[in-house]
This record gives C-alpha cells, structure tokens and sequence, in this order.
C-alpha cells in the first residue's frame, strides 16, 4: 500500500461511479446532461429544521479535480475500463453548472440543497464526496445549533475533536459547530485552516504535574494571567479545587488588578457543584469569576441544567456534537431528476418506491423561501420549475404535497430564492463568503424561524410546497408509470 504520496480526492467515489462513466461513455452518454439534486429525507433529531454547510470544501474539492498518472494505471489494472474511458479521465475536468443553498441556511427535508447540471460522467463523479462533504457538515451544524440554542446565549465551545471519526471529521466538523454558533473550538488546525477561534486551559495531567493543586493554579495564572481558567475537579472540587483556585486568584491576580478569570467543571453533579462554586466565589470577592461546564453534555442536558438553577456561564460540548450521537446520520442523497435531450430540452426524471417518503420530485428546480412582510419571520418554502417566477404582490395558496388537503393561503409576503449559482460552465462565480460572515447569515436566518419550528420536541411541520406546474408534472410522471 502507498502511504509516500498525496491523497487525489477525485478518487474519493464509489467504484459504481466508474463503471457507470465507463458505460456512459459506451452507450454515448457521455456528454448527455444530467441534473441531480442532494436532499434529506428526514431531520435529524426529529428537529424542525437542518442547517447547511459543506459548500466551501464542495468547492475546493471541484477545484482540484483531476486524475493522475497513479490514478490511471490503477484503474487500468483492473481490467474493466475502456482505453477510451481512460484517456478522457487523463484530461477531466468538470464543465458543468452547480446550484446551492448558502452555507448556514436552515434548510427543510426534500427540498435540494445543491443542483448539479453536467454532462453525465462528471454529474456521476461528483456524487460520493458531494453527498461527504454536505452530510456531514451539515449534521453537525445542526446538532451544535441545537446545542448552541439550549445554552440560551451563553458561550458554547466545541471540544470534540479526540471523539471525532477521523482527522478530517474533526477539522471540518470544528468548522461546522462554529458555522452554527459556537464561539470556537479546541482544534488548533480548524483555526489555522479555517479562522474557528482555538480555545482551552488545561487538562488535569497540569494540575497533577505539580507538588500541589495550589502551585498548579498559580503557576498558570502567573503564565496567563488574562486568561486564567483553571480546572478544579481533579481532586475534591468543593474541599480542594475552587478553594485553591481562589487563593491562586488572589495571591497572583489581585495584586496585578485582574478581575478576569474563571473556573472550569468538569465531573460530578454540575448543576449542583455550580451552584455551590458560584456561592463561594462571590464570598471572595469574585463575582466576575466565571463557571465553565463540560462532560458529555448536549442539548437536554442543558436544558435539564437550567431548570435546575445552574449557575452557568459557558459550556464545552465534545462528543455528543462533533459526532451527533444522538442520530449520527445525516441521510442526504444524490438523486437523477432531469435529463436534456439533443435540443436542449429539460426532461423530467422520476425515482418511484413502494416507500412514500422515497419517491423523488422530479425536473429542474427552483426553491424560495417566502417570509411575512410585517415580521420577517419565514412561512414556508416553495419549489418551482425552473422556468418558473413567483408573484409575491397578492396571495397564494400554497399545500403539502402528499397531504393535499392541507391547504394554506399566504398573503403579504415577498420571495426569495434559496439557490444561487455557484459554478458556470465549469468555471467559479460564486463569492465565497468569510467563515465569520457564514456565521453571521445561519444566526440571522435562524432567527427568521418561528419558535414553534425551533422546538427540541414535536416541533411545527414547516411547508415545503410544489407549485402547481411542478406538482401536475409529478403526478403525471406516477401515473405514466402506473399505467405502463
């Protein structure tokens, strides 16, 4: 096995890809265009909304896309791939069109997130990581928005990058928890990479490298005395710990005239151990000191801190964010929706299942998003043909598409639309945003959700409508199938 060399991500696709582009090519399809959509299906966490994230590594993936010499000779070895097929991967490049939400988005189940619009075997070969890089992100946006949420504007940090799946899970998984709210991270390499502030104290291995917790904590407070957080669970908290953090306290930072610091919690009863710390630290005098929280935590268990008077005021979150435990799937797909013929008119394509929630809404789309015009706040979402315009100066009736009599009419609103163009013919027009302004856009736009769709539990079912030229299309397409 080869470890010497880079690792070429246009080889991160499922062997499927391959073959398909090789037959592709053989039955002269290769330069047919092809439209498919990345959607989910469900909310993880029976949530009522996802957050987008992902695009920027899409993008510095589709930037770099190529095979190698490497590359070829292996795909040569195996003996199923055409010459032909091996000299146009030589030369890839993608051509195509690209579509997407803005990065921080609350997206809904089933309407897409990215549109690809290529030739075939360059759709194809987008698929696998398209559908890494998308699912992932936004799983664990959505699960620390959730976190960031609970907290109630309190300082949440993502801690979890020695229980992340891999390297790579940590670094952008750090990312997508800032994305979402998260005021930074303890992966010093997101940072670099990225701009996700680099945050953190100590562990305990400081506290017992020293003759006494005493000497620990003032051998850290002289070394940082502007950011002295000083972890006190490593032997008794209340007998020990936070009693010895306020003698390091006022023996190293009062005579400098810093008022600044904090304690952390890292074991035992929080919400108790936080009450009592809080007690003790104002009897000295340090009412400014700050209380941190970790272990395991998530959003209920915060929620469950708060109803029991914790006194709080930041949380590490590790595991139970950077690996979204609780439903670690994100369950986004990769689905074929449209074909052009040789006039270059979009024909729509149709997956049917048994499985209701499986069957796919077909054609070239448009998603917008309408919002009330007196409070800002988002009503529904609107999926069009892509020939399509809405009208935002009346009403309109809008219904579920599977439940039609579940109808609503929608007035005083205007509309705007969630895709915008990302790639041109192969080429990058789309501004990418600084990871600080993503951060900002997901808090503004999640802020335009109702509190009822913003629920942990049993939260409102948002509307994803079909305009009515796209829902007769859809029907169309199931009846032509029935029928045959």
């Amino acid at each position: 096995m080869r470890t010497d060399r880079k690792l070429n991500m246009t080889m991160l696709c499922d062997f499927y890809e391959l073959t398909m582009g090789n037959g592709y090519l053989k039955a002269g399809y290769k330069d047919r265009i092809t439209y498919f959509d990345v959607y989910f299906r469900s909310v993880p966490d029976k949530g009522g909304f996802a957050i987008a994230a992902g695009l920027d590594q899409l993008i510095d993936y589709i930037e770099d896309l190529h095979f190698t010499e490497e590359d070829i000779a292996y795909l040569r070895n195996r003996n199923i791939f055409c010459e032909e097929f091996l000299d146009y991967l030589k030369n890839f490049k993608f051509t195509g069109d690209i579509y997407a939400v803005p990065e921080g988005t609350p997206v809904f189940p089933k309407e897409p997130m990215v549109v690809v619009r290529a030739p075939a075997i360059e759709a194809q070969l987008l698929e696998t990581f398209t559908l890494l890089t998308i699912n992932h992100q936004s799983l664990v946006a959505t699960k620390a928005n959730r976190i960031v949420r609970a907290a109630k504007g309190k300082a949440v940090m993502e801690f979890g990058s020695r229980r992340a799946q891999g390297s790579a899970a940590a670094i952008d998984g750090a990312r997508a928890a800032y994305i979402a709210g998260c005021v930074g991270t303890a992966c010093t390499i997101s940072d670099e990479l990225y701009g996700t502030p680099a945050l953190g104290t100590m562990a305990h291995a400081w506290v017992q490298m020293f003759d006494s917790e005493y000497d620990a904590f003032c051998a850290y407070c002289r070394t940082y005395p502007t950011n002295a957080v000083l972890l006190v669970d490593t032997y008794n908290t209340l007998k020990s710990g936070i009693p010895n953090a306020i003698r390091a306290f006022n023996d190293v930072l009062k005579p400098l005239g810093i008022t600044k610091c904090g304690i952390r919690l890292d074991s035992g009863d929080i919400a108790y151990l936080s009450r009592k710390a809080r007690e003790m630290l104002d009897e000295a005098g340090w009412t400014s000191c700050t209380i941190t929280v970790s272990n395991s935590l998530d959003e209920y268990l915060i929620q469950d801190l708060w109803l029991q008077d914790a006194k709080i005021d930041a949380f590490g979150v590790g595991e139970r964010m950077i690996t979204a435990r609780s439903e670690p799937v994100f369950g986004g797909v990769y689905k074929l929706v449209a074909v052009e013929d040789e006039k270059g008119t979009v024909i729509p394509k149709i997956k049917i299942s048994e499985n209701v929630g499986k069957i796919t809404t077909p054609h070239f789309k448009k998603l917008w998003r309408f919002y009330g015009r007196d409070t800002g706040k988002a009503i529904a979402d609107y999926l069009s043909v892509y020939d399509e315009t809405v009208d935002d100066s009346g009403t309109k009736m809008i219904f579920d598409p599977e439940a039609t009599w579940k109808r609503k009419e929608v007035y005083d609103f205007f509309a705007r639309e969630l895709l915008v163009p990302i790639y041109r013919g192969g080429k990058l027009v789309y501004q990418r945003p600084s990871i600080e302004e993503i951060r900002a856009y997901c808090a503004e736009q999640v802020d335009t959700l109702w509190d009822e769709v913003k629920r942990f539990d049993n939260p409102h079912d948002y509307y994803v409508d079909l305009s009515e030229k796209l829902y007769r299309i859809k029907m169309d397409l199931l009846n032509e199938n029935n029928n045959s």
